[in-house]
């Protein structure tokens, strides 16, 4: 006859017990991981839908020159932003010639030029501006303007280069140098644990500088997708993979292993949406539309459109983002560096003397 258990060792465990128990093993960070990673397809999914899936016009801003406001003119304006169900923020120019300009500071999206009292309009659009409104207002002008009485010409005066007909090669190279420079960063805390503070900053500089040329040649010299200004876009890209490593860098600072959470948040939930690459920011929701351009993503598509399209007309605002975004992550890691998972303690001279001993 066996022994009946006795003790401690034969009741069953408490409730408390069992959960201290799963506290301590491997289940309960993977039970965690997969309610997240749930909820991350959910979330990804939703944002990117919400934010591209039906892209509808709210703001357009649109230059005017000649008599817009009068007679069939406004009829014809009135016209326009009932068909878009949006209004044309209208800003009066003196001059065509003006107006371009302004377009060529992204400015504005289009140039209304009214003529023959009202009987005739020039739409000038910019595909380079944003291919999706250039579409949306070629299709709308035409069919306003026959119920209008208004002859309608549509033109592209600054269309997208051949081998980028949708304007998308911007949106993609911008989205590589954000992922891969998070992900450079994530391994190199994995296969490189032992950096120090500034070795760690140091290499994340250097995968950024590599990757980046790496893209604009493949893109450019490869593919001849897109004919770039080299320099200038290679060194967007760079910056851009630097931030975006060091963005992921901070949050591993402040929050260790669950750092992946805040970085995939900011950056390919938030960040790559409403950075206006893939829908032009007048279509995007407003505040997807405004919130982007604050960040690394946005900035980045941002500084990069400028750079292919608009080469003199740069500006220093999607820099100073991405600067600053580069600039807050380093200063957080570095003051926060003892908090950060990896490092090595001691140097050269620790390690001889531990010999020597």
């Amino acid at each position: 006859m066996s022994e009946m258990p006795h003790g401690a060792h034969g009741r069953p465990p408490t409730r408390r017990e069992r959960w201290n128990s799963f506290k301590e093993s491997p289940f309960l960070p993977a039970t965690v991981l997969a309610l997240i990673l749930a909820a991350a397809a959910g979330l990804f999914a939703g944002s990117y839908t919400y934010s591209m899936a039906d892209p509808t016009p709210r703001h357009v801003p649109t230059a005017a020159v000649g008599a817009y406001d009068e007679g069939r003119g406004g009829t014809f304006l009135a016209g326009m932003e009932k068909a878009l169900d949006a209004s044309l923020k209208i800003r009066a120019y003196d001059s065509r010639t003006a107006a371009l300009e302004a377009m060529d500071d992204q400015e504005v999206f289009a140039v209304l030029d009214v003529r023959d009292s009202g009987r005739s309009v020039v739409l000038d659009v910019s595909g380079a501006s944003g291919a999706s409104v250039a579409e949306v207002l070629g299709k709308a002008a035409p069919a306003v303007g026959e119920e209008t009485g208004v002859a309608v010409t549509v033109r592209d005066v600054k269309p997208l280069q051949e081998g980028d007909p949708r304007g998308l090669v911007i949106f993609y190279i911008s989205l590589a140098a954000v992922i891969i420079g998070f992900v450079g960063a994530i391994q190199l805390s994995v296969h490189a644990r032992a950096l120090n503070p500034l070795e760690r900053i140091a290499f994340t500089a250097a995968y950024a500088l590599l990757g980046g040329f790496v893209i604009a040649a493949v893109v450019d010299w490869v593919l001849g997708a897109l004919e770039l200004p080299f320099v200038e876009s290679w060194l967007i890209l760079a910056l851009t993979m630097f931030t975006s490593g060091m963005v992921f860098t901070m949050f591993n600072t402040l929050f260790g292993r669950w750092a992946m959470l805040p970085t995939w948040g900011l950056m390919v939930l938030l960040g790559n949406p409403s950075s206006g690459g893939a829908v032009s920011w007048p279509l995007l929701p407003s505040p997807l539309g405004v919130i982007g351009r604050w960040l690394p993503p946005g900035a980045s598509v941002n500084a990069q459109h400028t750079a292919v399209y608009f080469p003199g007309h740069q500006h220093v605002f999607p820099f100073l983002v991405l600067g600053g975004w580069a600039l807050v992550s380093c200063a957080v890691f570095w003051t926060w560096r003892h908090r950060h998972p990896g490092g090595r303690e001691g140097g050269p001279s620790h390690a001889a003397g531990g010999a020597a001993a």
